[in-house]
């Protein structure tokens, strides 16, 4: 039974991420480390692969960027720290890029079981390019999956932080590729009367009762 994988489960959208203390590059790392900075959690089906090179190369390179948004990075697979290790030497000395951000050693699959990172269609033993963010107060604000076979892009991840910031911020919703400086959503009227005050004009760019835009 000790060998067992953990039961996947999958974490739910504006509730509380699952806590988790595990083993890192940079030592041992909790969720609560992060408290007060978004974090983005993100997983790689394996070290020393093609796609996952491309990804963490992408990350590390965005990561001031992540870092001036009040975000860390944290990177994981089901590899061994050692693991971990060797790969970002191979990266740096190939590469010329150093990974600055922590990697998880994940071999119980603890994290991966928690988050559900590894689904069995895909493989029994490895985590699917999953990429969960987070908010300050350790609430799951987006949840990505991509299959094993294609990289992810990581300037959208950035996009997806600036607008959520934005929302939470400013209590708004962002439109279809939306990015910083372009109008917001104004959330729609709940009521008669507010649909009739709304259509009366209350200072947005209207375009019908259910669909208001304003700058910030």
């Amino acid at each position: 039974m000790d060998n067992q994988p953990p039961v996947m489960s999958f974490p739910r959208l504006n509730e509380p991420a699952p806590a988790f203390q595990a083993n890192t590059t940079h030592g041992i790392k909790s969720l609560a480390d992060y408290k007060g900075k978004w974090l983005i959690l993100f997983s790689h089906p394996a070290d020393f692969t093609p796609v996952c090179t491309t990804e963490f190369v992408a990350f590390a390179k965005a990561a001031p960027q992540f870092a001036e948004m009040n975000c860390e990075l944290l990177g994981l697979s089901i590899d061994s720290v050692y693991s971990h290790l060797a790969w970002t030497r191979s990266i740096q000395e190939n590469f010329g890029v150093e990974i600055p951000f922590p990697i998880i050693d994940d071999i119980k699959m603890e994290v991966a079981g928690a988050y559900g990172m590894v689904h069995p269609g895909a493989a029994d033993t490895q985590a699917v390019r999953a990429t969960f963010i987070i908010d300050p107060e350790s609430i799951m604000r987006a949840m990505v999956y991509y299959p094993m076979t294609n990289g992810r892009c990581i300037d959208e991840f950035v996009r997806l932080l600036s607008a959520l910031q934005t929302s939470v911020a400013n209590q708004v919703a962002t439109p279809e590729g939306w990015v910083p400086g372009q109008d917001v959503i104004v959330p729609p009227p709940k009521t008669s009367d507010a649909v009739n005050k709304r259509l009366a004009g209350e200072g947005y760019n209207t375009v019908d009762w259910y669909y208001s835009t304003k700058s910030l």
